[in-house]
C-alpha cells in the first residue's frame, strides 16, 4: 500500500519535471505560456464570468497539452532509422498539426467570449484608464519576447554541425 502510494505521488514529479523541461528548451511551449497571461489578463479587464473563465482556461489547457505531446512525440522520433525516417517525419507533422488544431479552436472560443462591444470597450478603457498601464503592458510584451526567444533553449544535439563555428 504504501509502495503503491509512492509510486502514485513519483507520477507528479515525473509529470512536473517533464513540464519544467519543456519550459526550459521548447520555445512554443513559452509562447503558448505568455499567450495565456495575457488571455487572463484580458479576461479580468474584460470581466469574464466563472463560466467564461472555465472554458478559456480549458482551451488554454488543451493547447498547452497538445503542445507537450507534439514535443514528446519531437523527441521519441527524433534520429529514426533510415527505414523509419518517412514514418517518423509523419508523426512529427501530425504532432504539430494537432498543437495547431487545438490553437485554432482555442482561438475560435477566445473570439466568441472578448468579441463582443462591451468587453472590447472594457479592454480598451481599461488599458486607456492609465498611462502607466500601457508603459507595463509594453515592458510585459518586452519581457515575454525575451522569456520566449532568450530563455533556456534546447540542448546541443551531437553530429549537428555548430552554427557559431566558423569552417
Amino acid at each position: 500500500m504504501k509502495s503503491e502510494l509512492k509510486r502514485f505521488g513519483r507520477g507528479f514529479v515525473y509529470a512536473y519535471n517533464g513540464i519544467r523541461l519543456a519550459i526550459r528548451e521548447e520555445r512554443n511551449i513559452r509562447f503558448h505560456l505568455c499567450a495565456a497571461a495575457y488571455a487572463y489578463l484580458a479576461a479580468v479587464l474584460a470581466g469574464l464570468g466563472a463560466s467564461e473563465f472555465a472554458l478559456l482556461s480549458l482551451a488554454i489547457f488543451c493547447v498547452i497539452q497538445a503542445e507537450l505531446m507534439n514535443s514528446a512525440v519531437e523527441r521519441a522520433v527524433d534520429k529514426p532509422d533510415t527505414t523509419h525516417w518517412w514514418s517518423a517525419g509523419a508523426a512529427k507533422d501530425m504532432a504539430a498539426g494537432a498543437v495547431l488544431m487545438s490553437a485554432v479552436g482555442a482561438l475560435f472560443a477566445g473570439g466568441f467570449l472578448f468579441l463582443k462591444p462591451d468587453r472590447l470597450m472594457r479592454l480598451w478603457s481599461a488599458l486607456t484608464a492609465n498611462p502607466l498601464y500601457l508603459i507595463l503592458l509594453a515592458i510585459s510584451l518586452i519581457l515575454a519576447y525575451l522569456f520566449v526567444f532568450r530563455f533556456g533553449g534546447a540542448p546541443k544535439k551531437e553530429g549537428l554541425p555548430d552554427d557559431n563555428k566558423q569552417a
